[in-house]
């Protein structure tokens, strides 16, 4: 591979350093290069293990938003202690002055080259250098991009919960369309698919939000992720939020007068929740606004902080002003725009939060005179609608007619595809150099679970079907797009971390020995586009294990009603699917806040363990149990530990 621009690298640090992964705690020594490419903002580094631990490999993360030339501790630390190399760049570097066009894959590639011209100076010419590259979400799309068309540079790679080429701003508006018109609701809809639940989450809807739901869940958003409902605010709606307005300016006008779209309908929804007005500032500051409490609803896109810059209005918002667009009118900020993001209101006071321009928010003055208009963002919450790809992406199913064509309106420009294309060199082929180990979250919500079948499929149709040489799909039952922001989520979800960490090592055995990994899992995409593991572990196959929790027995409920201080038995039974490994132990988390107790021993590849447990006070809890594998059985093994979980709900009177 070669590139006119990274054609000239350099090193300026050769040092060696030492570096400590806090999560485990494992420290590693390695020699330490950092470098670029003159005339261009690439930097790199590179961290070589020692000559004698050094296993002929290098793993290289990426993520298109990372600006630093080293890489993470924990992808520094676990490639060091596997015998790799680790290998990062700072993709250019963003920011107006940065060298475009480089940072889906060229900086990558280019650096990957040259590492070996470095790794050749340090273990000797004849040394293998097999590299592959991997990441997650738009790491994901580098991976494949690079894999498509920076050929000969790696031997394979790991992408990681990946969203299909129109994933964008589409994944990101379904989201907030569902926070906008189910709000109120998702923690109905979240308790009902919990265990006891009723297991039918539209029960206390009405047709409006029944129709919502169908929408989402549709669109492959899986019902099981609505737990962390208070959390979301549509992933990063706000990051991809200003795309289609740059790409696709007329939208917005055309939403509101067109017939077909939703805005040109007077009696949809979006009329009553418009605002566009103009008012004035009476007072702007920062403050520290306090949780609501329980027994209000929680607001649209509720933040994930309390700090806040707000702005005191003359006159009370009708409605929320989450997502409007703010236009100064007068004063020394006269002519300044900027998007309230994530505000909610207090009477008068509106409160802004994750907002595009904190210095644009804090320049306005008491005085000032504004203009609130969110006319754009009831508009974009609907452009997925408008945005029906040529393939058959299996979100889009219920937007087309029964001859596969639009039932709506379509824009003129597909946005996903063109980031997708033009940005990181995704495109439909889907062919690719070398071995692939792709991984998906089942309960992905930034990032659905059908994504990576809609890539398996592609790869399939250029493969002539003999996929299985150079290809593993792993769905990762209970995980999410990342981990969550507080210890409480773990007791919903796992972290893939494991799974990747393995993965890299079953990939380079498999180009370097030819041992092929865990077959792919075994999984289906039902009629709303969610997908359902198999049951067992014999049945799903891939690297994780199975778990089931029950009451009193091993074909027991999953729910049960007690009294104050009589003891409940839960009954874990959890099984390794063929070649993945070996069970190394148990963890329990009986009030399901996500703190678990320390971890109990277990060994081989099925395991069944009881724990006794009565609740002093009352209420009602989700008990979870945890279980871990290691591919070599070794429970003190910091990486490479697969995981799993299952709740129970326990109602204490």
């Amino acid at each position: 591979m070669s590139d006119s621009v990274l054609n000239d690298p350099y090193v300026d640090i050769d040092e060696q350093r030492s570096t400590t992964d806090p999560a485990s705690g494992v420290t590693v020594s390695y020699r330490y290069m950092h470098g670029g490419f003159r005339g261009t903002t690439v930097e790199f580094s590179c961290c070589f293990p020692a000559p004698d631990e050094y296993l002929g490999r290098f793993f290289q993360w990426t993520y298109p938003t990372y600006l630093h030339a080293d890489a993470p501790p924990a992808t520094t630390v676990f490639a060091v202690a596997h015998g790799a190399y680790a290998v990062c760049t700072n993709n250019g570097g963003g920011g107006p002055t940065a060298t475009p066009g480089v940072g889906g894959y060229l900086a990558n590639a280019a650096a990957a080259q040259y590492s070996k011209v470095l790794a050749a100076e340090v273990y000797g010419a004849d040394a293998p250098t097999r590299g592959y590259l991997y990441g997650g979400s738009g790491g994901a799309y580098q991976t494949l991009g690079g894999l498509a068309n920076a050929h000969g540079v790696w031997a394979g790679g790991v992408p990681m919960v990946p969203g299909p080429p129109s994933a964008i701003p589409n994944f990101q508006t379904i989201q907030a369309l569902a926070l906008v018109r189910l709000g109120h609701r998702l923690g109905e809809i979240a308790d009902a698919v919990e265990p006891g639940g009723s297991g039918d989450p539209s029960a206390t809807l009405t047709d409006d939000e029944r129709a919502v739901l169908e929408e989402v869940t549709g669109f492959g958003f899986p019902l099981g992720g609505w737990w962390q409902h208070a959390d979301l605010f549509g992933g990063s709606f706000f990051a991809v939020y200003p795309a289609p307005r740059a790409i696709d300016p007329s939208y917005g006008d055309d939403f509101w007068t067109i017939e077909g779209y939703e805005g040109a309908d007077p009696g949809s929804w979006v009329h009553a929740a418009r605002l566009d007005y103009e008012t004035t500032v009476v007072a702007v500051g920062a403050d520290q606004r306090p949780e609501p409490s329980d027994d209000e609803p929680p607001p649209v896109f509720p933040e994930s902080g309390t700090d806040a810059l707000f702005l005191t209005l003359a006159d009370t918002p009708s409605v929320s002003p989450a997502g409007a667009d703010v236009t100064v009118l007068n004063g020394a900020s006269a002519g300044a725009r900027f998007c309230l993001g994530l505000a909610r209101a207090d009477g008068a006071t509106v409160h802004v939060a994750h907002h595009q321009d904190a210095a644009a928010v804090a320049a306005v003055q008491p005085g000032d005179r504004i203009r609130i208009d969110n006319s754009w963002f009831l508009a974009i919450l609907h452009y997925h609608r408008h945005q029906v790809p040529n393939e058959d992406e299996a979100g889009w199913r219920m937007w087309r007619k029964s001859d596969g064509t639009p039932r709506l309106p379509q824009r003129p420009v597909l946005i996903g595809q063109l980031l997708a294309g033009g940005g990181f060199g995704v495109s439909g082929s889907s062919r690719y150099d070398g071995k692939m180990i792709m991984l998906a979250g089942a309960l992905d919500v930034q990032a659905h679970p059908w994504a990576a079948d809609w890539y398996r499929h592609r790869i399939t149709s250029v493969t002539d079907g003999d996929i299985d040489v150079s290809y593993r799909l792993w769905v990762v039952d209970n995980a999410d797009h990342c981990d969550p922001p507080t210890p409480a989520g773990f007791a919903h979800v796992v972290s893939y971390d494991g799974v990747c960490q393995q993965a890299l090592l079953d990939l380079d055995a498999w180009v370097a020995q030819g041992v092929a990994p865990p077959a792919t899992t075994v999984y289906r995409i039902t009629d709303q586009a969610q997908v359902e593991l198999a049951a067992t572990a014999a049945e799903r196959l891939g690297p994780q294990p199975t778990l089931l929790l029950a009451i009193d027995a091993a074909d027991g409920p999953n729910t049960v009603e007690v009294s104050m201080g009589s003891p409940v038995a839960l009954v874990a039974t959890s099984w390794v699917p063929p070649g993945a490994g070996e069970l190394v132990g148990i963890e329990w988390d009986m009030e399901g806040i996500g703190r678990f107790e320390p971890s109990q021993r277990l060994s081989g590849p099925s395991a069944s363990t009881t724990l006794t447990h009565a609740y002093a006070t009352p209420g009602t809890r989700f008990a979870v149990a945890r279980v871990t594998l290691q591919r070599d059985g070794n429970p003190t093994r910091a990486f490479t530990r697969i995981q799993n979980l299952a709740r129970v709900r326990i109602v204490v009177r």
